[in-house]
C-alpha cells in the first residue's frame, strides 16, 4: 500500500513563517511603490493645471486666472458649505474648467474622501492683496513673472479652502497649513508649466502638515507654534510664492 506524501505541522509552520518574513519585507516596498504611484498621479494633475492656467492667460491678453474661488471669475468656484455635487459643479463653472475638463484632475489620489478638490492658487497669482509687504509681488498677467520655472502657481493644499492659498513675506512663520503628501512632501505647479515634489527636511514643516485642521484654523496659526525660525523648508516656499523673503532668517534654534 502506498502512503500519500503530505507536510508535517513542522514544515507547514516554517513554510507559514518564512511567508510572514517575505511580507513584512515586501509590505514596505509595495506601499512605498503605490505612494510613489500616486504622487506621479498628483504631479501629472498638476501639470495639467498648469497647461491650463497658462492657455487661459493666452486666451485673456495676458491676464492670469482669479486665484480666489469665491470669485465668479475664480478658477474653480467653492463655499465651505458646498455639497460634493456642488463642489462638482463649481469646477464645471471655473474658468479653468474649459482647458481642464476633467472633473479628477482637480484632486490628489491620496486627498481626503468626499473631497474633489485638493489643490489651490497661491495669492501671489491673482489672489487676496492684502498680504504686508507684497503690494508690488502681486501677479495679475504673465508678463510679470521673472524666472517662471521658480514661481509656485499651484500646490496640493490637501483640501480646498473658500481662498487663495496665503503665506507670511515679511514673517518668518505658516499661515495656512502646508500639506505632508507622497512620503512627508508636496507637490506644486509651477508657471512655466512643469510640476515638481518637494521633500520636507525640518520636521517642524511636518508637524505643521499633520496638525489638526480645525485647531490650526482656528488657534494654532495665530500663535507662537506658527512661527518657524530657521526652517529652509518655509524659505524655500516662501521665495518660490513671493520670489524673495521679507525679513531676515533667524538661526535655527
Amino acid at each position: 500500500m502506498s502512503r500519500k506524501n503530505a507536510f508535517t505541522l513542522i514544515e507547514l509552520l516554517v513554510v507559514i513563517a518564512v511567508i510572514a518574513v517575505l511580507m513584512a519585507i515586501l509590505m514596505p516596498a509595495l506601499s512605498r511603490a503605490r505612494e510613489q504611484g500616486k504622487r506621479v498621479a498628483c504631479l501629472n494633475n498638476l501639470g495639467q493645471m498648469m497647461k491650463g492656467w497658462i492657455m487661459y492667460a493666452d486666451e485673456s491678453n495676458d491676464k492670469i486666472v482669479a486665484a480666489n474661488p469665491q470669485l465668479n471669475e475664480g478658477w474653480v468656484r467653492y463655499t465651505s458649505s458646498a455639497t460634493t455635487q456642488e463642489k462638482i459643479n463649481g469646477i464645471r463653472a471655473g474658468f479653468l474648467f474649459r482647458f481642464c475638463p476633467e472633473v479628477k484632475l482637480y484632486k490628489c489620489p491620496t486627498g481626503e474622501r468626499g473631497e474633489v478638490v485638493t489643490y489651490a492658487v497661491t495669492d501671489a497669482m491673482n489672489g487676496y492683496n492684502g498680504i504686508p509687504g507684497t503690494k508690488d509681488l502681486m501677479v495679475y498677467r504673465r508678463i510679470q513673472i521673472k524666472r517662471a520655472d521658480e514661481r509656485i502657481v499651484f500646490l496640493d493644499e490637501g483640501r480646498l479652502s473658500p481662498n487663495s492659498w496665503t503665506l507670511w513675506y515679511d514673517q518668518e512663520r505658516w499661515w495656512d497649513q502646508i500639506t505632508a503628501r507622497h512620503g512627508d512632501g508636496t507637490n506644486f505647479g509651477f508657471a512655466d508649466g512643469h510640476s515638481e515634489y518637494w521633500k520636507w527636511k525640518d520636521p517642524r514643516t511636518v508637524d505643521v502638515a499633520k496638525a489638526d485642521y480645525t485647531v490650526w484654523q482656528n488657534t494654532t496659526r495665530n500663535g507662537a507654534d506658527s512661527y518657524s525660525y530657521g526652517n529652509e523648508d518655509l524659505h524655500r516656499v516662501q521665495r518660490g510664492v513671493w520670489t524673495k523673503l521679507g525679513y531676515t532668517p533667524a538661526a535655527r534654534p
